[in-house]
């Protein structure tokens, strides 16, 4: 596993503090944070990939190949800021190149999987095939994350691509009882391991503080040592 792609069941659910987990877990690798497209930020504003070295270390470098100021979807926000989208390609090529120079690259999408980044209908999903990459699924803990992370990797599956598993982007310290039956749940409703569950609150941590914990919260497969669901 070199290139890893980061996907969601949706949007503002810890993809990018779950990158920054993975990460940090990696700490002793060169680790290469790749963002195809950043949207509603403003040039100069600090992006997901900034964030994700700021909480996981020095050893990470981060690309963001595109930047639209608009909180919408890549295809949408690039056509109404009259400016020229990411294809699926350039995200392959720019991963691959970052391949060649790193331990692990991680590829953080934008919103779910199959949020479109241009005019074609083109997504991640596409570009993770042009990677042979596999994708990590981040989803939520709560009421609707069995339907919508079932979806998520039926669509994987359907488009041959390899899920190593799902990780819980914000898992609330005192989970009702949805959240905890989602714990044992989750892993039945995708057909594939929970390898992780990451505090709600974790971005907010002290980096350093973030970097000593984020093994506790990660499955082996994914530099931790919390045991898989």
């Amino acid at each position: 596993m070199t290139i890893l792609v980061v996907t969601g069941t949706g949007t503002e659910i810890g993809k990018t503090v779950v990158t920054a987990a993975v990460a940090a877990a990696f700490r002793d690798r060169r680790v290469a944070v790749l963002k195809p497209a950043q949207t509603g930020l403003a040039p100069g504003e600090p992006g997901d990939a900034e964030e994700v070295v700021r909480l996981a270390g020095a050893h990470v470098t981060a690309v963001e190949l595109a930047r639209f100021p608009e909180p919408l979807a890549p295809a949408t926000a690039a056509r109404r800021a009259g400016l020229t989208p990411v294809r699926p390609q350039e995200i392959a090529e720019a991963a691959q190149k970052l391949e060649a120079e790193h331990d692990l690259v991680l590829v953080e999408g934008a919103g779910g999987l199959l949020v479109r980044y241009d005019d074609q209908g083109a997504t991640l999903a596409d570009a993770a095939r042009l990677m042979a990459a596999p994708v990590l699924v981040v989803a939520p803990a709560g009421l609707g994350t069995l339907n919508a992370t079932a979806l998520t990797t039926e669509a994987l599956r359907a488009r041959g691509l390899a899920c190593p598993g799902v990780v819980v982007g914000s898992m609330p310290a005192e989970p009702d009882l949805a959240s905890r039956c989602n714990i044992a749940d989750l892993p039945v409703a995708a057909g594939v391991p929970l390898l992780g569950a990451v505090p709600a609150g974790a971005g907010a941590l002290d980096p350093a503080e973030f970097r000593a914990r984020a093994t506790s919260w990660l499955a082996p497969e994914l530099g931790g040592n919390r045991r898989a669901g």
